[in-house]
């Protein structure tokens, strides 16, 4: 079997190392190595992360093939540094049963690039009228531990403190898109000054921070695990501050592009600034930045929500909410997190690779790089600069807000269990024959 030797990669901690694995496995790491016949890597000038994993991908396969399916999702996280993704279950049919979550797995293995990790719905058809299959979806092969009904809020307080309940049978987290649905009828960005010069419907900071305050109390009160996603205000982040401060089990995660763009650019009625929750003021931005900074906030995930161009391309109120991000995602958390001086890339690493393995309970995933564990790595270019164009996007839809953007950094290679995924930039055409 065929070795890989990394040779000259700097860590996180700024040491300077050489890795080699085989068979998906690093067998060594330490300085001056080498390995009879093995495939050599120079990493001189290349920061060596572990395989990057996101909590919060939307892969649309199955029912939207047409914005994104597992295998290109998967292309574009290769592309982006990622080893793990979660897929969220707004899919058609919605992975609301064993046999959806199954079938999203086997997919994600076919492809080769990414673990594919199925979350599974809170409720059936994400209608929030009842319970979904939660104990068959976590007893199937995907082993699902993450739910969500990404896209809806889980409105219902019953509902919601049930799913909470439900989910301590096997170590579960209910992960809640935080959106009051009463108070964002018909919204078409952030409420505030802006919203009222351009005459857009706001969608008001309180439809988030309402359902967040609920849900941390309803966790503390039945014990069990909350994650909240793409937070986005500042007076989100300081009930999560006080809900954490208070012991309750809550994390919560930031996308990049809350922690980069505000609600100014939406003054071009560009449609590639349209998401939700929408883009907001800069002081949220600034709180997000300090909540991710301080701990509050405890990981980066990039809400990747691919639409076909006719869903971007059209007037702002007809067009659909999201953002591509998966391979933007490394270079703007090093622009707004990593060049200000507000992470180290030791605290990249926790808040991109090891934080959000261990909320989605994937063992194999978000692992050091040390000697048996999984060799799953990222070989990034912190040096690098270019500008963001559609040759750097790898899946099937283009509505990423940064093109045309100058961001820092390159992500030169990228590893998934021994597989080279992507090699000197470009993604592999077959990572299963990589190894």
């Amino acid at each position: 079997m065929t070795s890989t030797l990394i040779r000259g990669a700097r860590t996180v901690e700024g040491a300077v190392t050489d890795i080699v694995f085989s068979g998906g496995v690093i067998e060594e790491v330490g300085s001056g190595l080498s390995r009879a016949g093995a495939t050599v890597v120079d990493a001189d000038g290349l920061l060596a992360l572990p395989g990057l994993v996101d909590l919060h991908t939307h892969l649309r396969e199955p029912g939207f093939e047409a914005s994104e399916t597992i295998l290109t999702g998967s292309r574009a996280a290769a592309a982006g540094g990622y080893t793990t993704v979660f897929a969220m279950p707004n899919t058609s049919p919605v992975a609301d049963t064993a046999g959806v979550v199954e079938q999203e797995l086997a997919l994600g293995e076919a492809a080769g690039y990414v673990h594919v990790q199925p979350i599974g719905a809170v409720t059936v058809g994400q209608k929030g009228e009842r319970l979904a299959e939660l104990g068959a979806m976590a007893d199937s092969r995907a082993r699902v531990r993450v739910f969500s009904d990404d896209g809806s809020c889980v409105f219902d307080p019953l509902i919601m403190r049930r799913a909470l309940e439900y989910v301590k049978a096997f170590d579960g987290v209910v992960a809640q898109h935080a959106q009051d649905p009463r108070l964002t009828e018909g919204a078409q960005m952030n409420e505030g000054t802006v919203s009222a010069e351009l005459g857009l419907a706001g969608w008001p900071a309180v439809a988030e921070e309402s359902i967040i305050a609920r849900d941390v109390l309803l966790a503390e009160h039945v014990g069990s695990r909350l994650h909240v996603c793409h937070l986005s205000t500042a007076g989100s982040v300081d009930i999560i501050r006080w809900a954490k401060k208070r012991g309750i089990a809550v994390t919560a995660e930031v996308t990049p592009h809350h922690l980069l763009l505000t609600e100014e650019t939406v003054r071009g009625y560009d449609p590639r600034y349209k998401v939700n929750p929408p883009l907001r003021r800069e002081e949220d931005v600034l709180a997000v930045r300090e909540g991710l900074a301080d701990g509050t906030i405890d990981i980066v995930a990039t809400d990747h929500a691919p639409h076909p161009d006719e869903s971007k391309s059209c007037e702002w109120q007809a067009a659909a909410h999201g953002m591509v991000g998966l391979e933007s995602a490394l270079r703007v958390v090093h622009r707004a997190m990593v060049e200000t001086g507000l992470l180290e890339w030791a605290d990249v690493a926790r808040v991109m690779s090891f934080a959000p393995a261990r909320i989605g309970r994937v063992a194999s995933a978000g692992t050091p790089l040390e000697a048996g564990a999984p060799a799953s790595l990222t070989l990034y270019d912190p040096a690098a600069s270019s500008s963001f164009g559609r040759a750097d996007l790898h899946g099937r839809s283009h509505n990423s807000p940064y093109l045309g953007s100058e961001l820092p950094g390159a992500v030169q290679w990228t590893f998934y269990r021994g597989r080279t995924t992507l090699a000197s930039g470009v993604v592999t055409d077959d990572p299963a024959g990589i190894a």
